[in-house]
């Protein structure tokens, strides 16, 4: 079946796109392992994991077969008064690889809403123990925590992509984005922002939300490990819940299971989501403590007040399990170190006059520019040297699926560096968005 890209042109809207004036689109026609199979016949590899999800990459047999087995029971069917095999199973499967403080989970359909579920766990948390002044929640600069109004509400509200929407929007508080970087020395006074944060606005904190280690959207940034234990001791010193924002680090892709794993701290909560179901049907979780749990089912409303119509879904959750036990194999360690080893290779990109820094960490790879990036100029150029890569505001970066070989992460860098030789950045305001 040809694609009809007239028809896409006029009548479907992308993400961070315009319908006057969109972005150019590929239109992809199959996809197997790391590549992408465009309707021309042409051949791309796959930089981005699809959004950082397909970590297993494309048309994995093991996926495929856990979705095709699920489709013969049902697809679907609601999770209210009802539970099946594949839930049960995936929680089990979860249990064994979360910190061992995080017992109870709920299943949602998005990062977004696994967000948001967070902060409602947050919230009803302390109007249960009495703390009804414990209204606000702190978050950080530079930080992207989804498209929603509530999560919109906890990204950066000035350089952020939503801050043309700050009316509109809850107030929360933020402190500054961390700056020790993630392998530099850490000092004291790296933390002083922080703990004055706290010492202000304790009393109205219900919770700090954050992404371990790894800022994604707002800027990947990298920063020091040892940032979580202080929030994790201040958290606790003045009764503030810790919300991990592990969407995007969840499943291996730092170099460890989870990034909390860098600081060796337990979040109160935490929230999963793309990697989850390896990227081949929108899942997330967000999983609590029992003293969490315990606290909400304890008050005065008792139920946790959420419940969207496609969590649980059985097909999300039987190639979620599928994923997971591919993951308890450990041979994601072995692929994560390899690419963060030929990843390396980025880091001398740093010579060139447009390149303004070099990050890598686990499978992770970063190069972030000294101004915006003409997207549509950079994808044809990219896509001419046969791979995709997604590039946004003033970054280019790699977060390919683990199951890369070696030639073919090669062949992205190759076309980095070639890119960042040429002519892609503009001077005007480029779209926000990942």
């Amino acid at each position: 079946m040809s694609i009809d890209l007239q028809f896409d042109r006029q009548h479907l809207w992308h993400p961070y796109t315009s319908m006057a004036s969109p972005l150019p689109v590929y239109p992809v026609r199959s996809a197997d392992g790391c590549k992408l199979y465009l309707d021309d016949g042409r051949v791309l590899i796959d930089g981005t994991s699809s959004w950082w999800a397909a970590i297993h990459g494309y048309n994995h047999p093991q996926l495929n077969a856990a979705v095709s087995a699920q489709l013969q029971q049902m697809s679907h069917v609601m999770f209210g008064g009802i539970t099946h095999a594949p839930a049960v199973a995936l929680g089990k499967l979860l249990l064994e690889l979360v910190p061992a403080n995080l017992q109870h989970i709920f299943y949602a359909d998005s990062g977004s809403i696994a967000v948001e579920v967070a902060l409602k766990m947050a919230l009803q948390y302390q109007l249960a123990l009495g703390n009804p002044q414990k209204s606000r929640v702190l978050s950080l600069r530079k930080a992207y925590h989804g498209d929603t109004f509530a999560t919109m509400a906890l990204c950066d509200p000035v350089d952020g992509m939503h801050a043309m929407f700050q009316a509109q929007l809850t107030l929360h508080l933020f402190a500054p984005a961390p700056t020790r970087a993630f392998n530099e020395d850490w000092q004291s006074a790296d933390g002083d922002a922080l703990r004055a944060m706290f010492a202000q606005h304790h009393q109205q904190l219900a919770a700090f939300v954050l992404e371990p280690v790894l800022q994604g959207a707002g800027g990947m940034r990298l920063y020091h490990p040892q940032y979580l234990r202080l929030a994790r001791e201040l958290c606790d010193q003045y009764q503030v819940l810790l919300i991990c924002d592990e969407i995007a680090t969840g499943f291996g892709r730092t170099g460890k299971l989870f990034a909390v794993d860098h600081a060796g701290i337990q979040p109160d909560i935490m929230c999963l989501g793309k990697a989850l179901s390896g990227g081949y049907i929108t899942l997330a979780a967000t999983l609590c403590s029992s003293t969490v749990a315990d606290g909400i089912s304890r008050g005065a409303v008792g139920a946790l007040m959420h419940g969207p119509t496609y969590m649980a879904n059985p097909l999300a959750c039987a190639v979620a399990c599928a994923s997971l036990k591919i993951i308890q194999t450990g041979i994601w360690q072995t692929q994560v170190a390899q690419i963060e080893q030929q990843l390396q290779l980025l880091k001398p990109l740093v010579q060139y006059p447009a390149v303004k820094a070099v990050r890598v960490l686990g499978a992770v790879g970063i190069v972030e520019m000294n101004g915006n990036i003409d997207v549509a100029k950079a994808q044809a150029l990219m896509v001419a040297q046969g791979v995709w890569i997604r590039p946004f505001g003033n970054l280019f970066y790699l977060m390919p699926p683990y199951i890369i070989q070696t030639a073919e992460l090669e062949q992205l860098i190759a076309a980095l560096q070639f890119i960042v030789q040429q002519d892609v950045l503009h001077q005007a305001q480029a779209l926000p968005g990942a």
